[in-house]
């Protein structure tokens, strides 16, 4: 970190506030005794502190909230998480109640990928050539406007599907601009051994806000209305703003840093991939993990046939929260991984665990077998995430790192979108639970033939 940033936070990034005494009283420590306390062989046990220490090693590593800067950001995450999954609700719901057709709400996902895709791509080139503070700045209030003009139009009575597709490639333009600069200044705020761990803190709470924004929607759509969930997320950001304006600057490290962001810059950021082969692969196993064996597009159809006697709604809400629940679990507990430094064998060991828990899922008869397995996919995905976005972040250098989160972006998005339309199609071919099993299996084997075919993500290490 420059000094710009440190200016923002009483500690350095490599130091923690109260890790230990000072030099003063380090030269007052009588010979023969540690610097805190008296030599390990003479201490006396304290087997509450021992077991305090233990549960630590298990729970959430908090370290990264001890930097102010990470920790605003961080903590602007906890009321975004759940106001953006409102939003997410209000939309199709609204769609839904003016057309009263599905396809309509497909169409207009449809219209959500397409700007977040593009402008994903060139905010990624915008974060390496900007003070990526500012860019925060404009993307977040831009997302906030944009959440008060849904919450006019629903006000207004306005009932138009035109304008709500408009609003809403608009808001994904905002957060394909938002997501690469946001993630790419973690490793400016966070020193490289607490990447992982940072990653761990926010995934944790997007995950969370997965399973309780859409339960607080439908809680609230009957008691305060449709508009009003839009009004709420407009509030929420502009905590996320206030948060934001309180980081330290951000601007590129290096004067050899893209001047401008074009198509040029973009292609310049495909090569990198390219020439980076742990890069390319972190990016290849996401695929394959998202692409072959995420089957949300099958909950639907296994839950009116498979788990139909276990009643068709309860079954479907669990078969979707579970890979969320099983996440935010996986965060609660990121202690017992986050230090971890061989990157590489942690994400293969994690995208073949996903596979094996899909592949179980897809062989289960059982709604409650399958739940656990889906949950411990959900474990498997929050490891993938923490240590797929470290090496992201550590190995490239600064002046690459937003677009390496633009094509992250990408693949995060896409690669979901991607896995419904083939389990869609091959489900209704060999059946939903052949489907499942088969790709989960797929991603079993292509996962260790990769690594075993091309070393660099095996060997990665920090």
């Amino acid at each position: 970190m420059d000094t710009s940033e440190s200016t923002d936070s009483s500690t350095a990034p490599g130091t923690e506030t109260g890790a230990g005494p000072g030099p003063a009283a380090r030269a007052a420590a009588p010979e023969g005794t540690a610097p805190d306390g008296p030599v390990a062989d003479e201490a006396a046990p304290d087997p509450a502190a021992d077991a305090h220490r233990g549960w630590r090693r298990w729970a959430m590593d908090t370290r990264p909230l001890r930097r102010p800067a990470f920790r605003r950001l961080w903590s602007s995450t906890i009321v975004t998480a759940v106001g953006s999954q409102l939003t997410a609700v209000a939309v199709p719901k609204q769609i839904y109640d003016i057309t009263g057709s599905s396809a309509w709400v497909g169409y207009a996902s449809l219209a959500g990928l397409v700007p977040m895709v593009v402008f994903a791509l060139w905010g990624g080139a915008v974060a390496d050539t900007v003070d990526r503070r500012k860019l925060l700045l404009v993307t977040n209030s831009g997302i906030a406007v944009t959440s008060l003009l849904f919450w006019a139009q629903a006000v207004s009575g306005l009932g138009s599907v035109a304008v709500l597709m408009v609003l809403l490639a608009l808001q994904q333009a905002f957060f394909g601009l938002n997501s690469p600069a946001r993630n790419a200044s973690i490793a400016r705020l966070v020193p490289e051994e607490e990447l992982p761990a940072a990653n761990a803190l926010g995934s944790t709470v997007m995950q969370t806000g997965l399973v309780a924004g859409p339960l607080l929607a439908g809680a609230l759509i009957p008691v305060i209305g449709l508009p009003e969930l839009y009004l709420i997320d407009a509030v929420a950001l502009c905590v996320t703003v206030w948060a934001v304006l309180r980081l330290p600057a951000l601007p590129p490290l290096t004067a050899s840093a893209a001047r401008r962001a074009g198509v040029r810059e973009i292609a310049a950021g495909f090569r990198y991939i390219s020439g980076h082969r742990v890069l390319l692969l972190s990016f290849l196993a996401d695929i394959i993990a998202m692409v072959l064996g995420m089957p949300r597009a099958l909950f639907p159809q296994l839950a009116a046939q498979t788990y139909a006697s276990y009643g068709e709604g309860l079954a479907l809400g669990l078969l979707f929260a579970a890979i969320p629940i099983g996440a935010v679990a996986g965060g609660l507990f990121s202690g017992t991984f986050s230090r971890a430094r061989r990157h590489g064998w942690m994400v293969i060991g994690a995208v073949t665990a996903w596979g094996v828990a899909v592949a179980g899922f897809g062989l289960s008869s059982s709604l409650w077998v399958a739940v656990a397995f889906l949950a411990a996919a959900g474990i498997a995905d929050m490891v993938s995430m923490v240590f797929r976005g470290a090496i992201l972040l550590s190995a490239a250098t600064d002046e690459m790192r937003g677009r390496m989160q633009g094509v992250f972006t990408v693949v995060v998005a896409g690669g979901p979108r991607l896995a419904d339309v083939l389990h869609g199609t091959a489900g209704s071919v060999l059946g939903p639970r052949a489907a499942v099993t088969g790709g989960g299996l797929l991603v079993v084997v292509l996962t260790l033939v990769l690594a075993a075919a091309v070393p660099a993500l095996r060997r990665y290490r920090v």
